[in-house]
């Protein structure tokens, strides 16, 4: 898949899968570090240590109040952290709104909702095409095209594939006034009418 085409396959995470790559990475090397240690590998006296070296203990008894402190905004950190990018990943996904036209004096916008609206009625239109869905996704500078389409059973899926990529995409390129509408495009196959038998 070229990366033109992964803006229309799913919505950015990137921040998100790098922050869970990293937190995955260290939880996997401490577990690794503590089966290493656990197991002996590295010596007997190791793995019949306490979990906390005796002279950190020490250490944080007698600066008691520095480390309740210090583990408190460590929690009140992991608690802010969590909580925002629990707010990220439950934010409804962008649908840009595209500027046609940015000459002085005039300005034509046209909504994502519209766009999909059209692509949806278009893509409907198409021999073999019971129903479709359509959504505007990414950014107004590059906006990729999601289209799921429901296929009546028997529909000639290369027919299908051909007139949606003739008519219904090359129009909404041109209605667009751009050159390339990257498109993640799902088939659904609609289920056969159940027949009784008697």
């Amino acid at each position: 898949m070229s990366d033109r085409s992964a803006a229309a396959v799913a919505r950015s995470a990137r921040g998100e899968r790098v922050t869970a790559l990293v937190i995955g990475l260290v939880l996997v090397l401490a577990g690794v570090a503590a089966l290493v240690v656990g197991a002996g590998w590295v010596g007997t006296f190791r793995a019949h240590r306490p979990l906390l070296d005796p002279l950190a203990t020490e250490w944080l008894a007698a600066r008691g109040d520095l480390a309740r402190v210090g583990a408190l905004v460590l929690g009140l950190l992991a608690l802010v952290l969590g909580l925002r990018w629990a707010a990220g990943a439950l934010r409804p996904e962008h649908r840009p709104d595209l500027v046609l036209d940015r000459e002085p004096g005039t300005r034509l916008t046209v909504t994502g909702g519209a766009v999909a609206d059209a692509v949806r009625a278009d893509a409907e239109a198409v021999e073999g095409v019971t129903r479709a869905r359509a959504r505007l996704v990414g950014g107004e500078d590059r906006p990729a095209l999601r289209l799921t389409l429901w296929l009546r059973e028997g529909a000639d899926v290369r027919a299908v594939w051909e007139e949606l990529d003739r008519k219904v995409l090359d129009r909404a390129r041109t209605s667009l006034g751009v050159d390339r509408l990257p498109t993640a495009v799902r088939l659904e196959l609609e289920a056969a009418e159940r027949r009784r038998v008697r």
